[in-house]
Formats: structure tokens, C-alpha cells, sequence
């Protein structure tokens, strides 16, 4: 069993006593301690989720009732007589402090106050009224992290409209399979964006995307650069020409605490992806709930997490505007300017909140670079990781070398709840190599294959008691079967969420990745995120993707690793991977079969897609590599002799 007992940041008294969390616990009446802050709120979610309400500032009417069939996981209603509008809640006191600071790999491209980003909104929302958007209908955008696509997200959630995104890097047929099933009435695509160091113009894709979707009737084409804008694609108008000088006063219109607010989307790596429907309260609440309690954000505060407009980091980040905090976006290759772009923001923005992956860090670690050494890094107060599991090395390098001060918040959820269960709070110490706790008013629990919950070990997360942000189904699956089977099927009225995860002795928790791509050598399921902790402390490896190979009546583990530039696969590396995979975890994690490969595929948020390269060297079809930013690396894991039944192991 993985453990760790190395604290890497510990809250000072001050710090507890000052923090949002203490504020809200002494409000309800509650002892400053986490863990049984944790219990009532998962044991009394009525008065729980009533005071995230109240506490945050939400506007609208709360209605009577605050729970309804609380004891159906895929039936409760929170909130059924609340009315809100999202986007009034973003946009509260559009005044003249900052709202958004936008960069791309070049340097800084602008700043927008609040008051500019409301007007920027109403510019949207008349063009959308006159379009005929209203409740319901689907706005979809393809779209760079920039204000533009905060701006028409805004606008559609001002009409009680629903909003889809993706970013401007996907193919015309995986925009197409995401957009076409939500048929949207007014698409939006930006122009152009940067990627290390190129720019590349997708006019032509916007045409092609137009045409393949019949159900619009507004194109518009939004500028990437505000003075660089590039004329109409054909089939589209371009913003400057559309939208309205002087709009109308922006207005609100209120709908229900359970009305749709985002499709996002399921990568997809085995089919069409799937359109998650999420609604306006839930992702309000829960995102005030992990803004200001977990991470302690503020008015005025500066949060920046690197993301692109296709993963849910983005819909996270852009509610940090509820708190009056200033968004920080960054749209292009997180290497920009040889790893060192994110730094110089978060050093001349002076960043409070910095968000980043797990992989980026693993990939600086293979490098000299000392951010803290060439940027003033001390605004950071909190460095938080997700999108796979931060590995403790992973803990160590942002300690030492990016922000000492900083609590570390590793943080782990999805696009399913488009947010965390679990994730730091600042009342508890972070232990290297973990995940403090789960979040309140989440019923967090660690189950075997019996269904049993554990008190320490691992097993399926699960979620034992509904909460808000649960999607409130997929689109155009009427009868919730679709739905049903993603969340409930193993488990009865219970959220298996598909993550291996072991639950620490304090209560913290390591990730050993997703449940369905766990290895099973000799009927012992081990978690793939083991694996990768020991191999790439390995000097000679970049990445690695480890599968589980069925074989002789039985799986055999094989790992593909992309090395360094002029490092070679030789006999003497295998043994030191084998070596420290045996020695840093155990016997049985060690692969049988080790192989080099130029490139990993990855879908477009950057996560490693073990099931496709499982499937390519089963000789199965890759059901949907339009969800993959390179398919093209799928050609290197087809016929390799290493694992052809007849050569011998």
C-alpha cells in the first residue's frame, strides 16, 4: 500500500481562523474542524447547500423547498422553486475593476473590466435575441481561452440559453460529432490561434463546420486578436460587422435551478462523445462552494488555471468571476517560451490562484528549469493540480521550486460534475503524494468489488448521497437509460464514478487511475498511475503509457515509454525500469513487455488514452480518433512484433 507521511504545507492558525471556510462553519454553527464540518454537510445537506446559498451571495429567489427525493441519487431535486440566472451572478457590480487579462505564447494580449465585460455581453445578447435564442436553445462556440467566449457563454446564459464549447484545434468531423447531436441555433468560431509558436487560421474549418451543422441561423466570427481580425469565413459574419454599437440594457431572464446551463462533452475515445447536460444552480453552487471555501479565493484575487475551451477547467475557472476575483486566460502551448510563459504571467499578473497539470509539471521535472529562481512567484497562495494524478515528486518540485509558500491543491473530479470530489481545503496539512479530503456536501467513498466501503485501501470512488452538480442527464436520451448505465449500473442509487483510488489512513487519497483501465496481472487489480510515478523517474523517459495485454488465459502488463532525444531502449534501461518499478512499487506492477514509441496519443485535453492504445493492440478499432489531439501516434502501437502471439514474451 502506497503511503506517505511527509507534510509539504501546513495552515497556520491564522490562516485556518481567517479563511472563508471558518467564517462559513462559525455561520452554521459548526466546530473548526474539517472532518466533522465534512460529515454534517454530506448527513444535513438541506441546511448544508441552504447556507452555501445564503453564504455566497447567490442571487435569485431560493424558494420553499430545499431538497426533494434526497434519498434517490439520480432523482433528488435540490432547489425545485429556486429561480436565477447564471450569468447575473457573474456579472454582479460591473464596475471598473478587473475581470479578465488574457495572453497568448507571445506575451500579454489585453485587459477587460468588469464594466467592459458586461458591455461585451449585451453586444451578444441583443445580436442572440434578434437571432431568436431564448430558453433552451444551444449556443456553441469554437473557441481559444480567450474573453470572446466568455462573453458569448455569458450572453446565452442571459437568455436562459444553453452553451457548448470546443477549441479551435479539433478536426471538422470531432466539432461535428460534438455540436451536431445539441443541433445549436447560433455558432461562433474564432478566427485563428497560436500554438508553439505558429498561428494557424481555421476560416476554412469554420466554413466546413457551418455547413455541416442546418440547424443554425447565426454565424458569427469572432476576432482571436482584437486588432489583427481577419475577414469573414465564408458562410459567417464577422462580430464587428453584427453586433450592435450601442446594444440594449442587458437583462436577466430567470429560469430554474435545474435548467440547463452546459452540454460539455465525454472525450469520446469509444464512440461519439457523450453530451453531458448540466445545470444552472448546480454548477453555480458548486463552483461558489470549491471558489470560496476549498480554495479560499477573494474579491480581487487573480486566478489563472491553463486550460482550453474543450475541458471543464475552463467552465471552473470562468465562475471565479462570482467572487469578483479577476480570471486570468492563456490560450497556446503551455512550453511557450521553453516552459518559461505561465511563470512570466503568474509573475507580471501577480497570480493568487495558479492552476496547472499534473503532466506539465512531470515534464518540467525533466528539465533545469527553476521558475522561482527568473520570476517573483511569492503572490502565489495556492498551486493547484489535476487532469491525472500529481505523483509526490510532482509535490516536490512546486514546493522547492515554484512556490514554497503556496499550499499545493492537487484536486480530482471531471467533465461528469463538472467539478471536484475531492480536493485541499485550507483547515488540514497537505501530505505529499495525496489529496487532502473529499469536498463538503460530497459523500465521498472508497468501495471494494463486494460493495463495501473501506475504511483504508482502494477501490471504485463512489458517491453515496446525490448532491447538485450532478448532470441532470445526456442529451437526447429521453428515457435516462444512457445515463443511468454511465453512473449506477454497478452499484444500485449509487455514483461509481470509474476511478481507482486508495483512501489513506488520514483519510487522504491517492489515485491509481481510471477503474476501467486498471491492470489485472494474475486477477490483482493494480492502478496505472503507480506505474507512471516509478517510470518516469526514470532520467532517459519522458512519458509513458502502461495496458494490460491479454495473454496466455491471463493480462500481462506492457508499457510504452517516449524517451529523451538520443536515448535508446536498450537492455541495460529495461532492467532500471523494471528495477525501480519493482523496487518503488511492487512485483507485480512490473511490465512484461517494455517498448519505444515516438509519440503518445492524447486526447484534446492533454489526457493520456490508455483504452485506445488498449484497443490498437488488441486489434480493435478506435471507435471515435477524432477525439484524439494525434491520432497519427496510434500507427506505432499496430503489428509490433513484441506482442504478436507467436513471438515468445
Amino acid at each position: 500500500m502506497t503511503t506517505s507521511t511527509d507534510i509539504i504545507w501546513q495552515p497556520s492558525p491564522d490562516f485556518k481562523a481567517n479563511s472563508q471556510m471558518a467564517k462559513f462553519a462559525q455561520a452554521m454553527g459548526q466546530p473548526l474542524n474539517y472532518r466533522t464540518l465534512h460529515q454534517w454537510s454530506v448527513t444535513d445537506r438541506e441546511a448544508f447547500w441552504g447556507g452555501i446559498w445564503d453564504q455566497c451571495g447567490v442571487i435569485g429567489s431560493k424558494g420553499e423547498r430545499t431538497l426533494v427525493d434526497g434519498d434517490k441519487m439520480s432523482g433528488a431535486k435540490f432547489f425545485p422553486d429556486a429561480q436565477l440566472n447564471f450569468a447575473e451572478n457573474l456579472l454582479r457590480e460591473p464596475d471598473d475593476s478587473p475581470a479578465i487579462s488574457w495572453w497568448s505564447e507571445p506575451g500579454k494580449l489585453g485587459e477587460m473590466t468588469r464594466a467592459e465585460l458586461h458591455g461585451r455581453v449585451a453586444q451578444y445578447a441583443q445580436a442572440f435575441r434578434n437571432a431568436g435564442v431564448g430558453r433552451g436553445d444551444r449556443v456553441a462556440m469554437m473557441a481559444s481561452n480567450g474573453p470572446e467566449t466568455i462573453a458569448v457563454m455569458l450572453a446565452a446564459a442571459s437568455l436562459g440559453a444553453v452553451f457548448s464549447s470546443c477549441s479551435p484545434d479539433f478536426g471538422v468531423d470531432g466539432v461535428l460529432d460534438r455540436f451536431g447531436q445539441v443541433e445549436p441555433k447560433v455558432f461562433v468560431g474564432i478566427d485563428q490561434y497560436i500554438y508553439n509558436g505558429k498561428t494557424f487560421d481555421v476560416r476554412e474549418k469554420l466554413t466546413a463546420v457551418r455547413q455541416g451543422l442546418p440547424s443554425v441561423t447565426l454565424a458569427l466570427q469572432a476576432a482571436f486578436h482584437a486588432n489583427e481580425p481577419l475577414t469573414a469565413a465564408e458562410g459567417l459574419i464577422t462580430t464587428s460587422d453584427h453586433l450592435p454599437g450601442q446594444p440594449e440594457t442587458l437583462t436577466f431572464t430567470p429560469v430554474g435551478f435545474n435548467d440547463p446551463l452546459y452540454i460539455l462533452f465525454s472525450s469520446g475515445t469509444t464512440g461519439k462523445p457523450k453530451c453531458i447536460v448540466h445545470a444552472v444552480g448546480g454548477v453555480l453552487l458548486q463552483h461558489l462552494k470549491e471558489h470560496q471555501l476549498h480554495c479560499d479565493i477573494r474579491e480581487g484575487d487573480k486566478v489563472f488555471y491553463f486550460t482550453t475551451c474543450g475541458w471543464m477547467m475552463w467552465n471552473w475557472l470562468v465562475s471565479a468571476l462570482a467572487l469578483k476575483a479577476e480570471v486570468v486566460l492563456y490560450d497556446g502551448s503551455p512550453f511557450g517560451r521553453t516552459g518559461k510563459a505561465l511563470f512570466k504571467l503568474a509573475a507580471e499578473e501577480q497570480v493568487t490562484f495558479f492552476g496547472i497539470s499534473a503532466k506539465f509539471i512531470d515534464a518540467l521535472r525533466k528539465t533545469p528549469l527553476k521558475p522561482k529562481k527568473l520570476f517573483d512567484l511569492s503572490h502565489i497562495r495556492t498551486v493547484a493540480s489535476t487532469g491525472s494524478p500529481l505523483a509526490p515528486e510532482g509535490f516536490d518540485y512546486i514546493h522547492e521550486h515554484i512556490a514554497p509558500q503556496a499550499q499545493i491543491a492537487s484536486i480530482s473530479g471531471g467533465t461528469d460534475i463538472v467539478s471536484c470530489f475531492m480536493l485541499a481545503n485550507p483547515l488540514e496539512p497537505v501530505h505529499r503524494g495525496e489529496i487532502v479530503g473529499p469536498g463538503l456536501g460530497m459523500a465521498v467513498e472508497i468501495w471494494d468489488d463486494e460493495g463495501r466501503a473501506l475504511d483504508v485501501g482502494a477501490g471504485e470512488l463512489v458517491c453515496s448521497r446525490a448532491f447538485p452538480v450532478m448532470p441532470i442527464g445526456f442529451w437526447h436520451d429521453p428515457d435516462g437509460e444512457k445515463y443511468k448505465s454511465a453512473y449506477f449500473d454497478t452499484y444500485d442509487n449509487i455514483w461509481r464514478h470509474g476511478d481507482w483510488v486508495e483512501k489513506t489512513q488520514r483519510g487522504g487519497f491517492i489515485i491509481h487511475g481510471r477503474s476501467d483501465a486498471t491492470l489485472n496481472p494474475g486477477g490483482v487489480r493494480i492502478g496505472t498511475a503507480e506505474i507512471y510515478a516509478q517510470v518516469e523517474k526514470i532520467e532517459e523517459v519522458l512519458e509513458a503509457v502502461c495496458v494490460g495485454q491479454s495473454w496466455n488465459n491471463d493480462v500481462r502488463v506492457v508499457l510504452f515509454v517516449r524517451l529523451k532525444d538520443g536515448a535508446e531502449l536498450t537492455a541495460d534501461l529495461k532492467d532500471r525500469i523494471r528495477t525501480q518499478v519493482r523496487t518503488g512499487a511492487s512485483p507485480r506492477h512490473v511490465p512484461e513487455v517494455i517498448v519505444a514509441v515516438d509519440d503518445i496519443p492524447r486526447t484534446k485535453s492533454g489526457k493520456i488514452t490508455e483504452l485506445a492504445v488498449r484497443d490498437v493492440i488488441h486489434g480493435k478499432a478506435v471507435k471515435n480518433v477524432h477525439a484524439l489531439a494525434n491520432p497519427e501516434a496510434l500507427e506505432a502501437y499496430q503489428q509490433i512484433p513484441e506482442l504478436q502471439p507467436e513471438v515468445s514474451a
